[in-house]
């Protein structure tokens, strides 16, 4: 039965410090370098009849130059409703509207913009990074709680952290790799 116990703990922080990394893969996706796509807006949501929806649930999202979006509405009445989200988003797009489709137009990628998106992207590895701290933390307080509670022996709880510190280490290593790979994506345009 012990072993289980810190088994499932183990499996637990790892199940949610892999849930992490694809979180960051998916901000990371967001942030372009130098060429727009549809997964830029994945995370905007837009007002569809009083419920918060995903843009690409609403509307028809398309590339048709490397620095624009056309997001075409599938209902016309929404197309204001999505232009202010899409406004709201934050992104950086220059928006236009022409009633029927929603050009959403990046600015010219300089080297100044570049170093924000760096920064930026590296905030984010940070953010996740603590987040994955705060797994293993929980993970070790659970099993503090487990010795305290002589479900497992001191030897096994030192086995587990050690076990969980592992995995920390390699969640890190692997959001640094991200980060880095994304950041050299993003100057070598």
């Amino acid at each position: 039965m012990t072993l289980e116990d810190t088994q499932e703990v183990e499996e637990m922080v790892n199940h949610k410090m892999d849930l992490t990394i694809e979180n960051l893969k998916q901000d990371l996706s967001g942030i372009h370098a130098g060429r727009v796509s549809p997964a830029m807006l994945e995370s905007v949501k837009v007002d569809y009849y009083g419920n918060p929806t995903p843009i690409n649930q609403v509307a028809n999202i398309s590339t048709p130059e490397p620095q624009m979006l056309a997001i075409s509405p599938w209902e016309k009445n929404m197309i204001k409703e999505v232009e202010r989200s899409l406004q709201a988003a934050n992104l950086g797009f220059s928006i236009s509207n022409d009633g029927n489709l929603i050009r959403a137009v990046t600015p010219p990628f300089t080297e100044e913009r570049r170093k924000d998106y760096v920064k930026q992207i590296k905030n984010i590895g940070e953010d996740t990074k603590i987040a994955v701290r705060n797994v293993r933390r929980d993970g070790n307080d659970n099993l503090k709680q487990m010795e305290k509670d002589k479900l497992i022996s001191q030897d096994e709880e030192k086995v587990a952290q050690e076990h969980i510190q592992k995995v920390t280490d390699q969640h890190t290593d692997l959001v640094d790799e991200l980060v880095a790979a994304k950041e050299k994506e993003l100057m070598t345009l």
